[in-house]
């Protein structure tokens, strides 16, 4: 590599740090270059990028990019996977591969925007939900509530026909309201009482009568009596 090509190199490598929401540094020695190129692959699927540059090249770049404390992970050969997209997820795919290879795989620890990582600190990363499930679980706490909501307005939706019916069957709505005859039905048993003394008033001046009635009668007889 010429002095042309390894400043050429330190850029891209610069631009990969800065870009980058996270950075994976691997101890890639015993791996086959089938498996190199199989880890890479799957990496890619989360917009992650595995690059293979010597320490030397890769030190100037994090110098440029103004991120130094990964100097300490570059020792023996390393390999840098640099994350653009879920840091879980990649963190997931590379301990997934180390348990793969039977640990020929070695996380060495990297970035977390900016921060330094332990090898121990990307397995915890890898032991969080994606975010991808965190989305998931997002959307359905959100509509809970909204599901809540639309279960309340059918119900109440459903039991309007329910409550006009039966108002029609009383005959609030419609024409057929008996408001206007409840006040004749309890009329009858309202004047009952004042109309009750009137029996016995006409009964009293029959009485009367058929008393009147009876001396005629007697002196009816008397006047037969006589002729």
């Amino acid at each position: 590599m010429n002095r042309h090509q390894k400043e050429q190199a330190v850029g891209e490598l610069a631009h990969e740090f800065d870009a980058a929401e996270a950075v994976y540094a691997v101890d890639y020695r015993g791996l086959t270059v089938a498996q190199i190129s199989e880890l890479r692959s799957r990496l890619l699927q989360n917009e992650t990028t595995l690059k293979v540059v010597k320490n030397s090249v890769t030190k100037l770049a994090a110098a440029k990019a103004d991120v130094s404390s990964i100097d300490a992970e570059l020792t023996g050969p390393t390999a840098l996977a640099f994350v653009r997209g879920d840091a879980a997820a990649s963190a997931k795919i590379l301990d997934g591969f180390v348990k793969e290879s039977n640990d020929i795989l070695e996380l060495k620890g990297g970035l977390l925007n900016g921060k330094p990582l332990t090898s121990a600190d990307v397995v915890s990363i890898a032991k969080l939900p994606s975010r991808e499930t965190l989305v998931q679980q997002l959307v359905s706490l959100i509509a809970t509530p909204i599901s809540g909501t639309a279960r309340t307005l059918n119900a109440i939706l459903s039991a309007v026909p329910v409550q006009l019916q039966k108002i029609a069957d009383e005959g609030l709505i419609g024409g057929n309201a008996p408001a206007a005859a409840a006040p004749a039905t309890e009329t009858p048993e309202a004047a009952a009482p004042a109309d009750a003394p009137e029996p016995d008033a006409e009964a009293a001046p029959a009485a009367d009568a058929e008393a009147d009635a009876a001396p005629a009668d007697d002196a009816a007889d008397t006047d037969s009596t006589e002729e």
